[in-house]
């Protein structure tokens, strides 16, 4: 029981961690936005292909190890799946 809510805590810590690190990321793109000019997609398709390998090779990870997925935590991972597709169709159509 108590390593459940350690794995719980852990994991929660992990998407906080993770969201800070997304909005630390637009702050500093938004104060450096002037010496940034013209480099947003190639950024943006780096992080999403970087981020996008980090998650699929966690998930991978996690069910080799037979770890449990709480449900929120298959939630959040297509949540995700389908904001990078709306992102990338988004600057698809921005680009043209």
């Amino acid at each position: 029981m108590v390593r459940d809510a350690a794995a719980r805590r852990l994991r929660l810590a992990e998407l906080a961690s993770g969201l800070g690190a997304g909005v630390l990321g637009l702050g500093i793109g938004i104060l450096a936005a002037d010496y940034l000019r013209g480099l947003g997609l190639p950024l943006l398709f780096s992080g999403l292909l970087l981020h996008a390998w980090g998650m699929v090779d966690k998930h991978r990870l996690e069910r080799t190890a037979g770890a449990d997925q709480p449900w929120w935590s298959t939630l959040v991972y297509w949540f995700c799946w389908l904001f990078l597709a709306g992102l990338a169709i988004y600057a698809a159509v921005r680009v043209r």
